[in-house]
């Protein structure tokens, strides 16, 4: 099958292409920074004209503005890319009659959650214009469903880590620093919770969207099998890399970062409706970026 995967250049996506490759699809490409079939989903001649050109079966929509500083700065960009954005590739999943349509939503919609394990079913709190366009978008693709029947999917996914990630996110930045034997900066200590997982396991999600039924209509929360607080996921780098660096409690970098946020996935529905198994631990997927940062620095 051939699987249309916008957002190509980004490192969630490289991950998603690189895990549907192994597993015998074929991954038709595009991003706005450039390479093949390069062009903006806010375009609508490039969406329906040359992407619309193309062959696939399915469309894993990966492009947006993910940068929530940068949301915050340019709230009508953000909304027009993830949004509106999102809108076209919907429209041009209709328009080639895909067999599905697997929308890469995020955790951010739920906010700072009410109570733990978050399940698909808790409300949305969305603080700031990136966690808005996500749940916008959401309504768009549920839109598609209700009205025209196409088979889509949402993902919610916590925090990724792996090769390629940008280098001011937390895994790399304390990669980075404890490879180098400088201190790991702790903002607000440390105190936040969530459950890492390394991309590859995502790409894995999206390959059982993609085959099962039972996924259609749905939305999905993802995250690793271990939740840990941001301290914790410091000193387990820490130790993984045979580091001396000192871990620096830092104050909060905001007022609105005093709280701690803590939020974790409830994963059972994706397990019981996708029979989905976790490929690779913590562990080996904290080694294996290290690794590649200790190759690529």
């Amino acid at each position: 099958m051939k699987v249309l995967v916008t957002g190509a250049s980004g490192f969630v996506a490289q991950h998603v292409i690189t895990y549907l490759s192994a597993h015998g699809y074929e991954s038709v490409p595009t991003d706005v920074s450039g390479g093949k079939n390069a062009g903006s989903v806010t375009d609508r001649s490039f969406v329906f004209d040359e992407l619309g050109r193309l062959d696939f079966e399915a469309v894993v929509h990966l492009a947006g503005i993910a940068d929530l500083p940068k949301t915050m700065e340019n709230p009508y960009r953000a909304f027009e890319v993830n949004s509106y954005g999102t809108l076209n590739v919907l429209e041009l999943a209709l328009r080639k009659n895909v067999k599905r349509f697997v929308y890469a939503s995020s955790a951010n919609v739920y906010g700072a959650p009410r109570s733990n394990p978050v399940n698909e079913e808790a409300a949305f709190h969305p603080r700031v214009p990136y966690d808005f366009s996500k749940v916008a978008g959401e309504s768009f693709v549920m839109g598609y469903h209700t009205a025209k029947g196409l088979p889509v999917s949402i993902t919610r996914a916590w925090l990724l880590f792996g090769e390629h990630d940008a280098p001011n996110r937390a895994v790399p930045r304390f990669v980075t620093a404890c490879l180098r034997g400088e201190p790991v900066k702790l903002f607000n200590s440390g105190r936040d919770t969530t459950a890492p997982s390394h991309a590859e396991n995502y790409g894995r999600l999206i390959s059982r969207l993609i085959e099962c039924d039972s996924a259609v209509g749905q939305a999905f929360n993802f995250g690793g099998e271990r939740t840990l607080t941001i301290r914790e996921l410091a000193e387990l780098i820490k130790r993984l890399t045979g580091s001396k660096s000192e871990l620096k409690m830092l104050p909060p970098r905001s007022k609105s970062e005093s709280e701690p946020q803590v939020s974790y996935p409830s994963t059972e529905k994706m397990k019981r409706l996708l029979d989905y198994e976790y490929e690779l631990d913590l562990e080996t997927g904290l080694r294996r970026t290290a690794e590649w940062l200790k190759s690529n620095s």
